[in-house]
């Protein structure tokens, strides 16, 4: 069987009519592909962000109650190395610049094959002209952002001519190359991954103006901050609702321009017939919140805008035909999916994926009843499908990261998700802290500056936007979700400090 996962970053539920029939979006080739497949209604998040996430991907591991953002661990399996024992070959395409920077070795390298798209974000790709006169747009996001990152961004893409020098484009193109080339010389393991639509939401035309009601990207900031707390709360105090409802348009646009190119790919499966031995994952990473709650990004509190997050699959064994999904899943439960489906036994310790292959093929029910997740130094999260807790930590409490190496975004500062070095941050001990890994790891002292201190408790069936907040109001749900997300921790593991930290010591798990 072969295996083609596509996978979106920051790609919202709301915006997509498969799951919104009322959004604006048009998003014709996710509908084909939803058609044809099962759609999972109530797929989550695991660690977030960015590399947390795909750690959960690449090597079936949650890590965010025990470190931030970082490499692969040397104890790590590697999906790619795992799917090759089968005889596949593994190839992953992507401009997911993350994947080649210091601070996340070791994602790709086992792929027979790699294809690198150039340019996104900061990707140091084309050398900057401080002399050059920027464009007013550009000088819209220095406002709020470093100017060496705006920069950076523009001195990749300004020679840009059309939608086809684009990221989506290069990369969706870059996977159809690669199985005309190569789909018939065996199976293959193919990773399609864009990092669209992730911000700054620079998009051509038709897509600026397909949903802007004649607002330009001149006028109003098109990659607002949201990593620096101070710089989101600036943002958040002289923003208008025009700006906003333009960051939204910009936003569908770059959905809009994604889905065509995803386009390209379901119409190479066409005319290859390559439905009936393939089966095809679509999915994401996180969502994006775009000033809801006066926040944009993925960070805690993770509610279901973000965190609830798309998962389309098409098996030709059973075709889903639209159907819907509604057992509960995680992005951590790919990996083993993925080797299943491959035809490999995951026979190394794994732990955390549960392959959901079967709720596929055999209409199963799903291996969980409850999700967990949240991002390192941060809160923690749980939902049974109904209802979903998300909290906070206690102030002033120790925190400290686990890892068999000292990686260099372990120990300095990284605004990405809020971490600050605590001085002189050496190793306080070195020990088997993880009884799920025989190597020692080093304990860190670490310092992060929580979002929030806040607690929500909220039902999601009567309240779906997750407006309401029962923390004070529905009491014996809270205590029961609270023994939930505590049992949920004894599951998953995590280092003793972290109880009192979240303020869950006092709770008996059971």
């Amino acid at each position: 069987m072969n295996v083609i996962l596509v996978l979106v970053d920051s790609l919202t539920r709301d915006v997509l009519r498969c799951y919104d029939p009322e959004s604006p979006c048009r998003t014709p080739n996710i509908d084909r592909l939803a058609a044809r497949s099962h759609v999972f209604d109530n797929h989550f998040v695991g660690s977030l962000p960015c590399m947390p996430a795909r750690r959960e991907l690449i090597a079936g591991r949650k890590e965010f109650m025990w470190r931030p953002w970082g490499s692969l661990e040397v104890f790590d399996p590697r999906l790619p190395a795992e799917v090759k024992k089968a005889g596949h070959h593994t190839h992953i395409v992507t401009d997911h610049y993350h994947y080649w920077e210091e601070e996340a070795n070791g994602y790709i390298q086992s792929y027979d094959t790699i294809e690198m798209i150039r340019g996104y974000e900061v990707d140091h790709w084309q050398a900057q002209d401080p002399t050059e006169d920027k464009p007013a747009w550009v000088k819209k996001v220095e406002k709020f952002r470093a100017a060496e990152h705006i920069g950076q961004y523009y001195a990749n893409v300004k020679d840009f001519q059309g939608e086809e020098d684009y990221f989506s484009a290069k990369t969706f193109g870059g996977a159809c190359d690669w199985l005309g080339r190569h789909a018939r010389k065996g199976n293959f393991f193919l990773h399609v991954e864009t990092f669209d639509v992730h911000e700054p939401f620079d998009i051509p035309e038709p897509y600026e103006s397909m949903y802007a009601e004649g607002a330009t990207r001149n006028e109003f900031n098109i990659w607002p901050p949201y990593q620096v707390y101070a710089d989101l709360e600036a943002f958040m105090d002289q923003t208008t609702p025009e700006e906003l409802a333009f960051l939204k348009s910009q936003f569908m646009g770059k959905v809009t321009m994604m889905d065509k190119w995803l386009g390209t790919l379901l119409d190479k499966l066409d005319e290859m017939a390559l439905w009936d031995e393939t089966m095809v994952i679509f999915t994401t990473d996180h969502g994006h919140d775009m000033g809801e709650r006066r926040a944009f990004g993925k960070q805690h509190p993770h509610f279901d805008s973000h965190a609830n997050i798309p998962l389309m699959i098409w098996h030709p064994a059973n075709p889903g035909l639209g159907k819907r999904v509604s057992g509960l899943t995680q992005t951590v439960d790919l990996f083993a999916t993925v080797i299943e489906a491959a035809g490999v036994e995951v026979t190394r310790a794994n732990r955390h994926s549960r392959s959901i292959l079967k709720m596929v093929t055999d209409d199963a029910p799903s291996p969980r009843d409850a999700a967990l997740y949240g991002t390192f130094g941060q809160g923690v999260c749980a939902t049974d499908g109904e209802w979903t807790i998300l909290k906070s930590p206690v102030p002033d409490r120790p925190l400290y990261l686990y890892s068999t190496a000292i990686f260099r975004p372990l120990i300095v500062d990284n605004p990405v998700d809020g971490r600050l070095a605590k001085p002189p941050s050496k190793p306080v001990d070195q020990g088997c802290f993880d009884p799920s890994v025989d190597l020692p790891m080093w304990k860190i002292p670490i310092d992060v500056d929580p979002r929030s201190g806040d607690n929500f408790l909220f039902n999601r069936k009567e309240d779906p936007g997750q407006r309401e907040n029962l923390w004070e109001t529905a009491r014996h749900q809270r205590a029961r979700m609270l023994r939930l997300l505590r049992n949920l921790l004894d599951e998953d593991g995590y280092p003793p400090e972290q109880l009192a930290r979240l303020g869950l010591d006092d709770l008996v798990s059971g």
